[in-house]
């Protein structure tokens, strides 16, 4: 099973990922291909944005990229055209590789790639804004414009009605609030996910309103999407 990992701006995705990689899950970072498809196409990427986003080691700067892009779609679908392809190969290569044993794909745009159609299962993680807002400027130590930019460019996160919750694989949510003591729920969270993934979960199959699941209290199918609160 190809188990996919996707979720909010500074919600703690990779977090995650690293705690199903504790728990022998192969993980590939769709990110980290991102940047080595930047390095193979950097000649494309130059002739469309110009010899502005370069660094001064003449290499294409990611962070210099992603200003010109971020809050500008039609920029941002020019730069999804030519690394995509790339990426799409990169980790269909690598999916080859795992020879059907289980692993993850982190990926922040999960449904933009190819392999969002072999998915088995989607875990969606998310986390209250203040708590990502902190995490941004801790981390990523942008500016308010560039901030901004980034929280905006996902605003209809998750997109109700879109590819990904169209998807027929099955939904998770995590919800990381980075409180402390929140780490042994998360833990807790996640070896319930894979329970219900590789053991089944025959009760509550039926319709029911779930107030914290991705339908966002809509009527929904337990089966399909599955939210734990612990």
């Amino acid at each position: 099973m190809i188990i996919g990992l996707t979720g909010l701006y500074c919600a703690g995705k990779n977090h995650i990922s690293s705690l199903l990689e504790k728990r022998g899950f192969p993980v590939l970072d769709m990110d980290k291909l991102g940047h080595e498809a930047v390095r193979i196409e950097m000649a494309e990427i130059v002739r469309r944005f110009g010899r502005d986003v370069l660094a001064p080691d003449g290499q294409v700067n990611r962070r210099l990229l992603g200003k010109v892009v971020f809050g500008r779609k039609e920029e941002l679908d020019a730069l999804e055209a030519i690394v995509h392809p790339v990426i799409n190969d990169l980790a269909g290569d690598w999916i080859k590789s795992q020879e059907d044993r289980p692993c993850i794909i982190n990926a922040a745009v999960l449904h933009k790639f190819s392999v969002f159609d072999q998915l088995g299962a989607i875990i969606v993680v998310t986390a209250p804004l203040p708590v990502r807002f902190y995490r941004s400027i801790k981390r990523d130590k942008l500016g308010p414009k560039e901030l901004n930019n980034r929280f905006l460019s996902q605003k209809n996160f998750p997109p109700y009605g879109s590819k990904l919750f169209l998807s027929s694989a099955d939904i998770y949510i995590i919800r990381n609030s980075g409180f402390s003591g929140s780490l042994g729920a998360l833990e807790k969270r996640i070896d319930a996910i894979l329970e219900g993934l590789y053991h089944g979960r025959e009760k509550g199959k039926e319709k029911t309103t779930v107030g914290g699941c991705l339908g966002g209290g809509l009527s929904c199918n337990r089966s399909k999407c599955c939210d734990f609160n612990f």
